[in-house]
């Protein structure tokens, strides 16, 4: 599984974004099956989860500073996982990273539980 990451730039505070995680599959796996999840990087900090969407897309899964602003959706038609970030804070500048699971298993916020990941997409949002 190969996933590529676009959507990022440079925002002002209160602002948004859509970041979308287009996947590439070899013939006989399918996007479907796969949770989905976004995680992200600060300059100096460790890599952390985000948000998290089921293969069926019916579960999902946020970190509590992105909740109620951020949203993860799925578009199994199209290979493709998205995140709407809204109201963005200086404190969500850093790169953005999507990651495809383990097939048929539930979401997770774990980095363990992800075995595919894309190149990231830097948000950088300016007070």
């Amino acid at each position: 599984v190969q996933l590529q990451a676009s959507g990022g730039g440079l925002v002002q505070a209160g602002g948004s974004l859509r970041l979308s995680c287009e996947a590439s599959l070899r013939s006989g796996r399918i996007f479907s099956n796969y949770p989905m999840g976004w995680f992200r990087q600060a300059p100096g900090k460790e890599r952390e989860f985000v948000a998290a969407i089921s293969y069926s897309g019916g579960t999902r899964r946020y970190a509590d500073s992105v909740n109620s602003r951020f949203t993860i959706s799925r578009d199994n038609a199209k290979n493709t996982v998205y995140l709407q970030v809204n109201s963005l804070k200086p404190e969500d500048t850093a790169v953005y990273y999507c990651a495809a699971g383990r097939p048929l298993l539930g979401v997770s916020s774990s980095i363990r539980d992800y075995d595919y990941w894309g190149q990231g997409t830097l948000v950088t949002v300016s007070s």
